[in-house]
């Protein structure tokens, strides 16, 4: 007797304790309505699909980018493509002579002669499937349709040439041009926000206000920099580790992992940006104060770029 009627005490403590949490959400969801959206939206599986997805073309992507980067481009470039990596990955040992070992040290004219042009042509082509991916998670993020490939294509190949600028550039940015991390770290959580708005109005084709796009810049570039401060840490014991355990296997393995949590980051910021400024109260004050909702109609043969 004294079991059951403890039993059901705790059945009904239950009980209560959901009740008061589903007023305590109701209550949330009536006074911000942006906390249902944000909560139906963060909860859906599509999220971590979409960054499981862009994690796998991100690696698939960078293969033969990187190859074909280390048998066209020059050689100061080159090199500063390996210290950028470096640095942002704190490479050491075996790891970073895998590194020095895709890009090589000095221009390789075999290599040039193998990779050929139509090659180049075909590692940039296949690698927009990373582009089209990004497309997708942002497309989703503002449940807008695919944009047309007559409008699209270019903008994949320009997106992926700007981004191994960006990773080029990652080095001196970091150490803020000589002056140091002091620097170096505000520079690039700035430059970081201006390449992930222009990510979002290039890939959306232009068809959300650039204003509108800035809470999902903000979102992205501090989730991607406070991750390269954690790979700092992190990534060259596991990868040392990994290579020494495993051999490339284990290479491949670490850093699609890590590639799944970055793209996860940033499809989580890019969502929650898209809900941020498509509800009261931020739609108002990204609106100019003219109180009108942000969504955006479906239309997908519009080039606002």
């Amino acid at each position: 007797m004294a079991w059951t009627a403890r039993k059901e005490r705790l059945r009904a403590g239950t009980v209560r304790l959901h009740t008061n949490a589903e007023r305590l959400r109701t209550s949330a969801e009536a006074r911000f309505p942006v906390v249902g959206e944000l909560t139906h939206r963060l909860l859906s599986g599509n999220l971590l699909d979409s960054a499981t997805r862009l994690a796998a073309q991100a690696f698939l992507a960078s293969i033969p980018l990187l190859f074909a980067f280390a048998a066209f481009a020059p050689d100061g470039v080159r090199d500063q493509l390996r210290e950028s990596l470096r640095g942002l990955f704190g490479l050491t040992g075996q790891a970073d002579g895998e590194l020095r070992q895709v890009l090589g040290t000095t221009g390789d004219s075999s290599l040039r002669e193998t990779t050929g042009v139509i090659g180049l042509v075909i590692a940039l082509v296949s690698a927009t499937s990373f582009s089209r991916a990004m497309a997708r998670v942002c497309e989703r993020a503002w449940r807008l349709p695919k944009a047309s490939t007559r409008i699209a294509a270019w903008r994949w190949l320009v997106w992926l040439c700007a981004l191994v600028l960006f990773l080029v550039l990652q080095g001196p940015v970091r150490d803020g041009f000589g002056a140091g991390m002091w620097l170096g770290l505000p520079l690039n959580l700035l430059l970081s926000t201006c390449v992930w708005l222009w990510t979002q109005h290039l890939l959306l084709a232009g068809r959300v206000a650039w204003l509108a796009l800035l809470p999902g810049a903000l979102l992205a570039a501090a989730a991607t920099n406070a991750l390269a401060l954690t790979a700092r840490l992190y990534m060259p014991a596991a990868l040392n580790r990994a290579l020494g355990e495993y051999g490339s296997l284990g290479l491949v393995l670490t850093l699609l992992s890590w590639l799944i949590v970055v793209c996860a980051a940033i499809t989580f910021a890019m969502t929650i940006g898209a809900v941020a400024a498509q509800e009261p109260p931020l739609n108002r004050l990204l609106d100019g104060g003219r109180g009108t909702h942000l969504k955006i109609p479906d239309d997908s043969a519009r080039d606002g770029a």
